[in-house]
């Protein structure tokens, strides 16, 4: 993979616009995070698309379901050969075992821990006595025994899970540049840190869209954060 953390969330509705948007920017990132919403109005040919820009794809669709339908699912996304796919860790010790056996050669299958949009309060709210950053140990833990490659957390976690697991793969979203003003993209994010502090916490991946993607200079804006690694 480019030596390059930076992975582009581009989840644009526009499949012209984002491939556009791509190209634009590649020099500046490692890789391009396609998610659910891409996904979903894009399918294959949009991802075959998106590859054609020469980066690593990281498809970004958070599996979850009984470990013969995700496993199925990873069986069907073989010939997007994505360098890397998420799954939630909550699915289980079997589903993500399922999982990884059934990932192409050359993905890495990383396990989402708890989401960034989840504070402590939402997850009582949900059943889960535990604060977030023991909730995210707990499950990076249980990707480890399945023998997945890595895990998604906050950057808040990442130090603290990479001491336990020191060669996994860390995948850190919920990023924002430390002169970032965009209040609308914290609006849905409690657990944010800058690109360069998750970096030098342990990520291994930085995950970061509308700072460069609604950026008035999107190659500015990228080379910007990219500078601070």
């Amino acid at each position: 993979m480019n030596h390059n953390p930076i992975f582009l969330a581009l989840d644009l509705p526009r499949l012209d616009a984002a491939e556009a948007l791509a190209r634009r920017v590649k020099g500046h990132v490692g890789g391009i995070k396609l998610g659910l919403e891409f996904f979903c109005a894009h399918g294959h040919h949009g991802v075959h698309e998106i590859a054609k820009i020469g980066l690593p794809i990281f498809l970004d669709l958070k599996l979850h379901d009984i470990p013969n339908t995700v496993a199925a699912a990873m069986q069907a996304i073989h010939v997007l050969q994505p360098a890397i796919v998420t799954i939630h860790a909550a699915g289980g010790r079997a589903m993500m075992e399922d999982a990884k056996a059934a990932a192409g050669e050359h993905t890495k299958v990383v396990a989402v821990t708890v989401l960034t949009s989840l504070d402590d309060a939402d997850l009582a709210s949900v059943g889960i006595r535990s604060q977030a950053e023991e909730q995210a140990l707990r499950l990076a833990d249980l990707a480890h025994l399945a023998g997945l490659d890595g895990i998604v957390c906050s950057g808040h976690e990442v130090a603290a899970i990479k001491r336990q697991w020191k060669d996994g793969y860390f995948v850190v979203p919920g990023l924002r540049p430390a002169d970032g003003h965009d209040h609308q993209a914290l609006a849905d994010q409690k657990r944010t840190m800058t690109p360069h502090d998750a970096r030098h916490a342990g990520a291994s991946v930085l995950v970061i869209g509308r700072p460069i993607t609604r950026a008035q200079d999107p190659v500015a804006a990228a080379r910007a954060i990219e500078a601070t690694l």
